[in-house]
């Protein structure tokens, strides 16, 4: 996809680079010339522009991206302003950073749903990381269920899943299972990169190092947790 990142700082810019790493075209876009030349070898485009004038935007091609992220986290004004000259000029899909619950309101009221809130988003996953002692990364779908990543039992290892009745206890919906592999790339250098199995069938055999990605109750994945030893 074609992807527009306003706004280089923290956030904006490790998403610009992770959009980048994962086949994206990416264009970005801040007022700041150092945080550009930052950038500017690592992404496809890197922009030095003024978000807030809407002359400026001849320089872009927002009528050919697919997306287009306002992720401006130090100028609430300034967000607020690019959301709004972006919504005039194009029909693209924008996903807005909020900065503030009023915030909040003014993007719902232009019309814009896809909000994204990082640093409460990552302040909840690591709460959440804390609380389940043993699980890894959790992406929560309400306040009662979870999507969770959990290190395998040791009495499950060597078994395969059909003999594993015990998991039944838990009232934990397996969803795939993540595992490690040894890969080359083409310098010949090698790197642990993680996997998944994709479905689980019934003759899978879950192995020592296995994450599994399980569906829940917040509180069956802490039971799980808190019989982890």
């Amino acid at each position: 996809m074609k992807i527009i990142v306003f706004g280089l700082g923290n956030f904006g810019m490790s998403l610009a680079l992770s959009l980048t790493e994962t086949g994206n075209e990416v264009i970005g876009v801040d007022k700041q010339m150092d945080k550009v030349n930052l950038v500017k070898d690592k992404i496809s485009h890197a922009i030095c522009m003024d978000s807030t004038n809407e002359l400026a935007y001849t320089a872009l091609p927002l009528k050919d991206a697919d997306k287009v992220v306002v992720a401006i986290g130090e100028n609430e004004g300034a967000a607020i302003i690019t959301t709004a000259i972006i919504k005039k000029l194009s029909d693209v899909k924008i996903i807005s950073r909020a900065l503030s619950p009023i915030h909040d309101t003014v993007l719902e009221a232009m019309g814009i749903y896809s909000i994204v809130h990082p640093e409460q988003e990552s302040a909840d996953r690591l709460t959440k990381q804390i609380n389940f002692k043993t699980t890894l990364e959790n992406y929560q779908l309400d306040n009662n269920y979870t999507i969770s990543e959990v290190k395998s039992k040791p009495e499950f290892h060597g078994k395969t899943l059909s003999e594993l009745n015990t998991i039944d206890k838990y009232h934990l919906n397996l969803i795939t299972i993540i595992r490690k592999r040894e890969k080359t790339n083409l310098m010949g250098k090698k790197s642990i990169v993680k996997e998944t199995i994709g479905l689980p069938k019934p003759d899978t055999v879950l192995l020592e190092d296995d994450i599994l990605v399980v569906y829940g109750e917040n509180k069956n994945i802490s039971f799980y947790c808190d019989c982890i030893k």
